[in-house]
């Protein structure tokens, strides 16, 4: 069985056409067909299935995919540690985050570690905070550098849940956005019920965050009256400025994009409330060993961010009215 007609299997069962499969292999779409054809022959049964353009898993195909996943995982994984083997600094880190902590913490990591391990690369993907998204990028990264807290208990893992083990490697505190013309903005720190009367700017409820800020102002007695649901920080911050209401965010780090000075369109005030504060975590696979370049990087991420060398947050400054 052909390794490439897997991949194709694989990609086309994601959505890509063979069209695209085609022309991203440089191989004839009609061998591509061809051997799709052979595969179901080997396998036994139908795996696809045409609907307009693309190809569509049969229950046949749904049962077979995640054990082509696993295998080509394992593949992908032999023929990298046969390289690492042969040279340990020359390997690949995939390492999924999100985008909040890619103003900040991700580069400090990358950054750093690649001043010892100048020959190792990495290979990076986005990923959201959704509450019920598949870690490590549904199992391609090595490690994932995010908001969520996985399940580790397999007891309490549902059907598809990635085996992982997950560490917590820090808090990110979190800060009361508003427009600088705000009532508030002339404060350094504020209570959530000092604004429940207020518009929110807020993530969809699929995030992570938006969950723990429903919590905190449930917590404060109010649910928010929220005028706005996106899925950017950055946009956030936008409407913020412009004045349409009031945000929970991630505190901007020092010499980071967001970070704003006393005069700038939106004011961070401290949040006086409990539990203001998110907590970040470092998760890997738990039923495959890392790489040895994703082991040293683990590593090194657990060691900078423990002792404290990650960017700090600025100090509060002089609020502007």
């Amino acid at each position: 069985m052909d390794t490439d007609v897997l991949r194709w299997f694989q990609q086309v069962a994601e959505g890509k056409t063979v069209t695209e499969v085609s022309e991203a292999d440089e191989v004839t779409q009609s061998g591509i067909s061809r051997a799709l054809a052979r595969l179901e022959t080997q396998v036994g049964t139908p795996l696809l299935r045409r609907s307009g353009r693309t190809l569509r898993l049969t229950r046949a195909g749904e049962v077979f995919k995640p054990h082509v996943d696993a295998m080509l995982r394992r593949f992908d994984d032999g023929i990298a540690a046969v390289g690492q083997f042969v040279s340990p600094e020359t390997g690949t880190v995939a390492l999924a985050f999100q985008q909040s902590l890619g103003t900040w913490l991700v580069p400090d990591l990358v950054r750093s570690f690649r001043n010892a391990h100048p020959a190792v690369r990495f290979r990076l993907t986005l990923v959201r905070d959704e509450l019920h998204g598949l870690p490590l990028d549904g199992g391609i990264a090595d490690l994932e550098i995010g908001t969520r807290r996985f399940r580790t208990d397999p007891e309490a893992a549902r059907p598809g849940d990635l085996p992982v083990r997950t560490e917590q490697i820090g808090t990110e505190p979190l800060r009361l956005a508003l427009p600088r013309e705000h009532r508030l903005a002339g404060r350094q720190r504020a209570h959530l019920a000092d604004v429940a009367k207020d518009p929110f700017i807020a993530l969809r409820p699929s995030s992570a965050l938006r969950k723990l800020i429903d919590d905190l102002c449930k917590q404060a007695g109010f649910r928010p009256t929220v005028v706005f649901e996106g899925d950017d920080l950055t946009n956030l911050r936008g409407l913020v400025a412009a004045g349409l209401g009031v945000a929970v965010v991630p505190a901007p780090r020092a010499n980071s994009p967001e970070a704003a000075d006393s005069g700038g369109p939106v004011r961070y005030l401290e949040l006086a409330d409990r539990g203001a504060e998110r907590a970040i975590y470092l998760t890997w696979s738990a039923e495959r060993p890392l790489l040895p370049a994703a082991e040293l990087f683990r590593a090194h991420v657990v060691s900078r961010v423990t002792v404290g060398k990650v960017p700090a947050l600025p100090a509060p400054g002089p609020a502007s009215s």
